[in-house]
């Protein structure tokens, strides 16, 4: 493929280079192979993938965690660049399609059995922007009192949505209005502060990242500046705040049906943002002994934080317990008189505690490359997930998978990854007892304290392609490998089973109604 000094120009621009976009058309050409399942990851007896932990071993954990975390550092990473556009898809429809001089609310409901809008108008009052969508009613429409109920129904969603009015379907879904208090309606971003003070502050400081859209980094800096005072003194915390963006650089190119380079109207190259995978780059920028991981959407009203935080201290206790005896390992290893039982030990622990499949000829192994082989297995980063019971709600989940290699390894796998029209596959997906709520304790440095170059334990081979459109003509896109799917495929995995309280993401408008979601009256 040849490109125009134009296209190498652009290319560079975004701190591309040649060689990686012609690597990216390849992968368009050449496809990318399904994930091979092997078997759901269960709960039984601590050996199918999932544990499960007693009330004894959880108060375990909790007192591990708060007695580490004053002597080490962390910080919780947040993905929150995504504008709202998809909690209000309902909305933006009936906007477009609803005429309150045709019909009624009702006849378009039931229509369209549209059960979500329903939801939301008989919800109405009790959603967090209600009087805040009211109060920007005044100003445009001062007949809406004389209104029809419908009309000023649908007057309520235009106001919500107009881009000249509140415009919530295009603002970050960070800073939108989440939980209204008696005295104060409080965001997403607000949330993730205070509940941050429960369990991801040491030495009463509470370090936070959120990965944002750029333009919407004024509106952040802003938000901080209104509440900071606020949260710092009801928590008794200070907050150490930073942003960061999706690099221009992570963007993959589109290509036509035919692999060709897909080009816009100008004639210039289009690019694609690449998923939640780009960012990999934003984390491995990221330094501290810990990073908690959890979206920007998860979070619950006060009442319920501390019941978050608790599984939160499990999740960090039993990774810093963990971290510790492979630190140990691997010094151990580093010994010149180091005892075959020893080894023995070292191997046991890697199939008990970390979930790694050991080679069956292991023990035929000479005692150096015996060695070798678990420095290599044991000196990567490590990640404890909670997991939630698989209750219906969309999203990947933990399996055993089987590399090309024949290596047996826990992933998190997202349903675009399998292969729907085997019925093998299939079945084991219908096996599934549990999903990824996206709720991570993370190891990044290795046991010298360094740390470690994240993008080296990631499998290029996980990204994934999807069929788009722009201005009207198809586009198939690449996506990298997912964050917390192929970006992390070489970590050592652990899953926990956690309890449904830990996971409140707002997907849509309606799920504002939902009881974590509402202050008790």
């Amino acid at each position: 493929m040849k490109f125009t000094e134009e296209d190498i120009q652009q290319i560079e621009q975004k701190g591309l280079t040649v060689k990686k976009v012609q690597k990216q058309i390849e992968l368009f050409k050449t496809g990318l192979p399904p994930i091979n399942l092997k078997a759901a990851a269960t709960i039984d007896d601590d050996i199918n993938g999932i544990k499960k932990l007693s009330d004894e071993k959880k108060q375990h954990f909790i007192n591990h965690y708060d007695t580490k975390r004053d002597a080490i550092s962390m910080i919780k990473f947040v993905p929150a660049s995504g504008a709202a556009t998809r909690m209000f898809k309902t909305l933006f429809g009936f906007a477009d399609d609803y005429n309150p001089d045709e019909e009624t609310i009702n006849s378009f409901i039931n229509k369209n059995k549209d059960l979500d809008l329903s939801l939301f108008f008989v919800g109405l009052e009790k959603l967090p922007f209600y009087e805040l969508v009211l109060k920007e009613i005044e100003k445009h429409y001062p007949e809406y009192a004389a209104m029809t109920i419908d009309k000023q129904r649908y007057i309520f969603v235009k106001t919500m949505l107009d881009q000249d009015k509140l415009n919530y379907g295009f603002y970050p879904k960070g800073l939108l209005p989440f939980h209204k208090y008696k005295s104060h309606i409080a965001t997403a971003f607000e949330e993730h502060l205070f509940e941050s003070s429960f369990y991801a502050s040491s030495n009463g400081e509470a370090k936070l990242h959120f990965t944002i859209s750029e333009k919407y980094q004024d509106i952040f800096d802003d938000e901080f500046k209104r509440i900071e005072d606020i949260v710092e003194r009801k928590t008794k915390t200070r907050f150490d705040i930073s942003f960061s963006f999706q690099k221009e650089s992570t963007d993959t190119i589109a290509v036509t049906p035919k692999d060709e380079p897909f080009r816009g109207e100008d004639g210039r190259l289009v690019f694609r943002p690449s998923g939640h995978g780009a960012l990999l780059e934003n984390l491995n920028d990221l330094d501290a002994d810990i990073i908690f991981i959890k979206n920007i959407d998860n979070v619950v009203v006060f009442n319920y934080e501390q019941d978050v935080a608790t599984y939160k201290k499990v999740l960090g206790g039993m990774l810093l317990e963990l971290q510790e005896q492979s630190f140990n390992h691997l010094r151990s290893l580093d010994e010149a008189n180091i005892t075959d039982e020893k080894i023995l030990e070292i191997a046991e622990f890697l199939v008990q505690r970390l979930n790694v499949k050991v080679s069956h000829e292991f023990e035929k192994y000479s005692k150096k490359y015996q060695i070798e082989y678990l420095q290599e297995k044991l000196n990567r980063p490590i990640r404890v997930c909670g997991m939630v019971k698989n209750e219906g709600e969309p999203g990947g989940g933990p399996f055993w998978i089987k590399e090309e290699s024949g290596n047996i390894s826990l992933q998190i796998v997202e349903s675009a990854q399998i292969d729907k029209k085997s019925k093998s596959q299939k079945e084991i997906l219908k096996n599934a007892t549990h999903f990824n709520p996206v709720d991570l304790v993370c190891s990044v440095r290795n046991y010298k304290g360094e740390k470690f170059n994240l993008k080296k334990y990631s499998d290029p081979k996980t990204s994934f392609i999807t069929m788009k459109t722009k201005v009207g003509k198809d586009l198939k896109a690449l996506e990298l490998p997912g964050l917390w799917n192929g970006s992390m495929a070489n970590w050592n995995s652990i899953f926990v089973e956690v309890p449904l309280i830990t996971f409140n993401p707002v997907k849509t408008v309606t799920d504002l109604l939902k009881t974590t979601h509402q202050i008790k009256r």
